[in-house]
């Protein structure tokens, strides 16, 4: 197939997940043998080519359009993003007969949107999380509500709707009154080969991060207040007391991150915590092959690749009880800890701290788990079934609107009302 990506991140330029995951599906896609274009941002932090071929992926980088205005002002950011996306894709769309949109969260949902109406293609939107999801149930302001309300649009417009989990998909359903044979399940893959962690310098890497006798325990993710490291925190006094010396390395960004420094100095871990900043993925798999665990206690997570990539490096895990999380670390696989529980949390990784035998099963397990659910072939296969699914539905939708055989609501300039749960602020 002839398939359309369009992402607000993409590596270089990775903040999160997201990119990670738009990055390796369409890799993926091009070894087997599909055209793949990918429209996403310029970044001057993480210069690149404007226009590359990376592994057979086209990638077309669009900068932001003047008057710059900063990410920080993000409703106005988006809509500068979107509309050089647009043109972008556009171009893309009329030289290379694309069949299928796919759209990555609701960052490019306008770009998928006007690209929907102007070329009569079909759009599959992956809900990599929602606003709702990231704010525990409910929506504390007016920019919450309008994200979540764009949330719903793109689901709207979108012919298929593709989820992480089963979990992100009761909640995308519920949240967005979806008709269930909408919605697919998907889950994120692992490239095992690129986790592969050479033992020697895993070693290397540790020895200059931390003494013989002392415990090393990682966080990887972006630092926001739903990825559970405050209480990651809280627990690590009682790790420290129970099996002795021990540091935690923080790696990633986020809005969360002086909230956290400020709670690592009020409860005196300065010289216990490492703030490591963003982590390149070369960097990441050593980090996650010379810790001894490492740690997901998030409040809410969709889907949870760290535990994945983790578990492929082979370092056992130890997550938050929610979302995907519960999903991935079962089997034996991980211990799962409830959120936001630093007593719980300090228990498990005492366990495996203080426990070689435990520590080795669970590698193990982690190990056959990744290998087993996440292959990432399996997930590219798994996409282009739902791509063409889509662009089936689309053909046929159109064909019966032309013969006036449906009174459903036609699939361009749709009749917009709130999303269902908009005006909601507490939890349901």
């Amino acid at each position: 197939m002839r398939i359309l990506m369009l992402t607000w991140e993409y590596p270089p330029n990775v903040v999160g997940g997201l990119g990670r995951h738009v990055a390796a599906l369409a890799r993926n896609l091009a070894a087997a043998g599909h055209e793949v274009h990918v429209v996403t941002r310029a970044d001057d932090e993480t210069p690149a080519p404007m226009e590359s071929f990376d592994a057979g992926v086209h990638v077309l980088r669009v900068p932001d359009p003047p008057p710059v205005i900063g990410f920080d002002d993000l409703i106005p950011w988006v809509l500068g993003f979107n509309n050089r996306v647009q043109a972008a894709a556009g171009r893309v769309i009329r030289d290379h007969a694309i069949e299928v949109v796919h759209a990555h969260d609701w960052l490019v949902a306008y770009a998928a949107a006007g690209l929907k109406e102007t070329w009569d293609l079909p759009v599959v939107a992956t809900i990599h999380a929602t606003e709702y999801g990231r704010h525990q149930g409910w929506l504390p302001g007016p920019m919450n509500k309008l994200i979540h309300q764009v949330e719903w649009w793109l689901t709207y417009e979108a012919r298929r709707v593709i989820t992480c989990s089963e979990y992100m998909r009761e909640q995308v359903g519920r949240l967005f009154e979806l008709p269930a044979d909408k919605l697919d399940v998907v889950p994120n893959g692992v490239d095992l080969a690129d986790f592969a962690v050479d033992p020697d310098a895993a070693a290397a890497r540790r020895a200059e991060l931390v003494g013989p006798r002392t415990k090393m325990v990682l966080f990887a993710g972006r630092l926001e207040y739903e990825k559970g490291v405050q209480t990651l925190l809280e627990a690590l006094q009682q790790v420290r007391a129970a099996v002795g010396p021990t540091r935690l390395f923080v790696a990633g960004v986020g809005t969360y991150s002086e909230v956290l420094r400020a709670k690592v100095r009020e409860l005196g871990l300065r010289h216990h915590v490492r703030f490591t900043g963003f982590v390149r993925d070369a960097d990441l798999k050593l980090l996650y092959g010379a810790a001894d665990v490492a740690v997901a206690p998030s409040i809410y997570e969709p889907f949870g690749l760290v535990a994945v990539e983790a578990m492929a490096c082979g370092t056992p895990v130890v997550v938050g009880d929610t979302g995907g999380l519960r999903e991935i670390v079962a089997d034996g696989s991980g211990l799962t800890v409830p959120p936001q529980d630093p007593d719980a949390l300090a228990d498990a990784l005492i366990r495996v701290l203080g426990d070689d035998d435990l520590a080795t099963r669970l590698v193990d397990a982690g190990r056959t788990r990744a290998t087993d659910r996440y292959d990432w072939q399996a997930v590219a296969d798994r996409t282009v079934h739902i791509y063409g699914r889509a662009a089936r539905e689309e053909q046929l939708l159109r064909q019966q609107l032309a013969r006036g055989e449906t009174d459903g609501p036609r699939p361009l300039r749709p009749r917009l009302r709130a999303a269902p749960i908009l005006e909601l602020d507490d939890a349901s």
